[in-house]
């Protein structure tokens, strides 16, 4: 619990296998010029965690290949399996692959509760045709998807991109990562906050912008739409929590970034 009243759920966790956790880690902390305060393990992320008052945890990785799918949607369902009362997790997909259906099906059978995607690591454009079979296989089976949204670098995951996506995918719930638009977050919030099918989390967003653009943002999309995320191990839980208290929103508003958001987009 986060001051004692907040019950807390971090909706964007990135783990992985402690003989690979290093070289993931570093790999990020080159692609966006940070030095990430977490390694990346389940064990590290608990520990930072709860220190910082969060009770849950959504987790996810990503599959930059389509060969690799299946083998880390089995390592988040089996983390998953062995902190039952702390760990969500998210599972992953790959536009490339063969057989979609397939690995869609081997997500659901794990129990978990999503998808991530990253178009900027798995290099597609969030509005390829080679995505929409994952559109249409999501919203058929009412499973949220979390997107890496943003980037003034590339234009792959931008709100130009997403926005279509979801005014064609209607009943698709789609999380947009960093509060809809990493590095391009005003405009963002522009372009999105009308749309009803699309929520944002507050993830490596809060550490670039002041409090004043924070606000102006959260203001733009409505409390209902965000969730509370980290994006760890890039950064501190407990500094995160720091950021989204120094806004001063009332405790109805933070009750529902902290938790109530999130159960709802994912339907826990």
């Amino acid at each position: 619990m986060i001051n004692n009243k907040f019950f807390a759920i971090d909706a964007h966790c990135h783990i992985y296998p402690e003989k690979i956790s290093e070289r993931a880690v570093h790999g990020t902390d080159n692609f966006y010029g940070e030095v990430s305060v977490g390694t990346g393990t389940v064990d590290n992320l608990l520990s930072l965690g709860k220190a910082a008052g969060i009770d849950k945890f959504i987790v996810q990785s990503v599959a930059t290949t389509p060969k690799q799918v299946q083998s880390i949607n089995n390592f988040i369902s089996e983390q998953v399996s062995l902190n039952p009362s702390t760990l969500i997790g998210l599972g992953t997909l790959h536009p490339d692959s063969s057989d979609l259906a397939a690995d869609l099906e081997h997500l659901m059978s794990l129990g978990l509760h999503g998808v991530k995607l990253h178009p900027d690591i798995q290099n597609f454009k969030i509005d390829d045709y080679r995505c929409l079979k994952i559109y249409e296989l999501c919203e058929k089976h009412d499973l949220p998807i979390l997107v890496h949204a943003g980037d003034n670098r590339y234009d792959n995951s931008n709100p130009n991109r997403l926005k279509p996506v979801a005014e064609i995918y209607t009943n698709l719930t789609i999380v947009a990562a960093h509060l809809g638009g990493w590095s391009i977050w005003q405009k963002a919030a522009e372009k999105l906050h009308d749309l009803p099918n699309v929520f944002v989390d507050c993830s490596s967003s809060l550490p670039y912008i002041s409090t004043e653009t924070a606000r102006a943002i959260f203001d733009t999309y409505g409390v209902d739409k965000i969730l509370f995320g980290t994006d760890y191990p890039m950064w501190s839980p407990a500094d995160e929590v720091r950021r989204v208290l120094s806004l001063d929103l009332s405790d109805n508003d933070y009750t529902k970034i902290f938790s109530q958001n999130a159960l709802h987009a994912f339907k826990i």
